[in-house]
């Protein structure tokens, strides 16, 4: 066991060259959050068909942080989608991998990469999939999926189909883990609906091809679901399907979307939660012999706290309230509020309205959302990101209805379990209206301080440069042991006098989109951390004590 500690300055070196208004600290009215996208060289567009007459146009966006090249400075990865007139023109529309140059400016290398063009793209997760130290990229999408390996020389190699993870159909959510604990990365798909090409559901064509009177595309109610896929990997690298022996397959052909592998119950083993568009979520609990049990309506968290349907977008876990349990929060389809669900041990609990969350989230489409500690007071805060699936809103006199595009939420944590929503405290950026899809959070520039990468259709995506100052920090990467370098699974506890915060490791999460594997801590005033244990996938612990604040903490299996 081993751990090194870098300080604050050795980890800002490479980023003296940051022009110093993106430094600039959040005070009195300055913003807490400042649009940095065109600052930094980022001219992607996601590609979008503006009328979205069908669903499959309206789905995509997810964006994913990675330190592909392993230069410790996190990259950027948009994915991209093709369109009905465009579908069998897959290079009419091109995925942007970032790399970060760490002087405030990022640089567009998909295409050297080899990872343009992965058709029609709707979202992604990470992982060093082959233990080799290079972390891999999966891209979920329609059609196929694509699997880049990294090769650690700046390219990557499409190896789903030699792997047997290509898939087929409508692939939205994914995430890498180690769910059996035989000690290398398997691998779960959620799918959508299916959707044929050749014989696509007209506008407006009947009941549930309208919203409101108006005619809008159909879906995904009155379309047919399909089913979920987990891939377990073998000795030899290779993957075999196994979703029906293992009870994930989603017989009931629910609408899958956003996904996280979190150990709900805490006994050590990875549980899977998939929300479902429209339909009752899953949260399938491990029992540690390959196979699962779906729970979602026993554990508290396949419906409203009504017991309604909701249209369940993307997923955030987080020990918001400091129990030392993760609890999971659910961005939904407009009016039916966004869930939180508080985590009790055995069960989990609706507290949407008590912790104040949900009033402020009815007119919304909520897609990409995490849980993050944006001020370092050490109580993790929330975003959303919002934004409608009909375009034609817009052109309709529905009163008080929300519009196309949306604003963002922003919700500081008060630390008694409730929040407060100040997005008009966060700056222009949360309150300018897009039609966003996909979240990540990470610390681009290494300065302790988390920042946002959105992914909107129908125009730019928007970095958001945290501004906010705050207290002090801890920054901790994990390097585990084994195929799994990345300690996908692994819990970080960290103590400061009497308050403890816990992470988890994951790939992917929020909506199809991956954040950073480091684990960001605020820790307030503290200057120290009392400790930190790391319990890893295997159960066994590695613990530090007396930690300097505003450091990266590397702790190694």
């Amino acid at each position: 066991m081993s751990g090194l500690r870098i300080p604050a300055a050795a980890a800002l070196a490479a980023l003296l060259l940051w022009p110093a208004s993106t430094f600039a600290q959040g005070a009195g009215d300055a913003p807490l959050f400042r649009d940095i996208t065109q600052a930094a060289g980022i001219a992607y567009r996601h590609n979008s068909a503006p009328e979205k007459k069908y669903i499959v146009e309206s789905m995509s966006g997810g964006v994913g942080l990675l330190d592909y090249d392993r230069d410790g400075l996190l990259d950027i990865y948009f994915v991209n989608s093709l369109t009905v007139d465009t579908a069998n023109a897959p290079e009419s529309s091109a995925s942007a991998l970032y790399r970060n140059l760490g002087d405030g400016t990022f640089r567009d290398v998909a295409a050297e990469a080899g990872v343009a063009h992965p058709g029609w793209g709707m979202g992604l997760c990470v992982a060093d999939v082959d233990g080799d130290g290079w972390q891999d990229i999966y891209v979920t999408g329609v059609g196929r999926n694509r699997l880049y390996r990294n090769s650690g020389e700046g390219a990557f190699t499409d190896v789903a189909e030699d792997l047997g993870v290509a898939a087929a159909g409508w692939s939205t959510g994914c995430g890498f883990a180690d769910y059996d604990r035989d000690g290398d990365l398997d691998l779960f798909v959620s799918r959508y609906v299916e959707f044929d090409l050749a014989n696509l559901p007209e506008l407006g064509k009947d009941k549930t091809c309208k919203y409101r009177g108006i005619s809008v595309q159909c879906g995904p109610r009155g379309l047919s679901g399909t089913s979920d896929l987990l891939f377990r990997q073998d000795a030899s690298g290779a993957f075999t399907e196994v979703g029906e022996e293992a009870g994930v397959r989603d017989a009931d052909g629910f609408f899958g979307l956003g996904i996280a592998w979190v150990d709900v119950d805490g006994d050590g083993w990875l549980d899977l939660y998939v929300a479902n568009d429209s339909t009752p979520n899953y949260l399938y609990v491990n029992r540690k012999d390959g196979t699962f049990e779906e729970s979602g309506f026993f554990m508290g968290v396949a419906v409203s706290e009504d017991g309604a349907e909701q249209g369940g977008m993307g997923v955030a876990v987080g020990d918001y309230d400091s129990s030392g349990r993760l609890s999971l929060f659910v961005s939904n389809f407009a009016e039916e509020s966004n869930a939180l669900y508080r985590n009790e041990g055995d069960y989990l609990v609706d507290v949407s309205f008590r912790s104040r969350t949900a009033p402020s989230s009815l007119p919304y489409v909520g897609w990409g959302t995490a849980f993050f500690d944006y001020d370092n007071d050490g109580w993790e805060d929330l975003v959303v990101v919002n934004g409608h699936v009909y375009p034609q809103l817009d052109g309709a006199k529905l009163g008080a209805s929300a519009p196309y595009r949306q604003r963002k939420l922003l919700y500081r944590n008060l630390g008694d379990g409730t929040f407060e929503e100040l997005a008009d405290r966060a700056g222009p950026a949360f309150l300018e209206e897009r039609v966003s899809r996909g979240l990540a959070m990470g610390d681009l520039d290494n300065d302790g301080r988390v920042d946002l990468v959105v992914n909107d259709l129908d125009g730019s995506p928007m970095v958001l440069k945290n501004e906010a100052g705050g207290g002090h920090w801890l920054q901790v990467r994990l390097v585990g042991a084994g195929k799994n370098t990345d300690a996908l699974g692994a819990v970080i506890q960290v103590t400061t006098g009497e308050h403890r915060q816990i992470r988890n490791i994951r790939s992917g999460t929020s909506y199809l989109s991956q954040d950073d594997f480091r684990q960001h801590f605020g820790l307030g005033d503290a200057g120290v951390v009392d400790s930190v244990v790391v319990t890893w996938p295997d159960g066994s612990t590695t613990a530090r004590e007396n930690v300097a604040a505003d450091e990266l903490l590397i702790v190694e299996q």
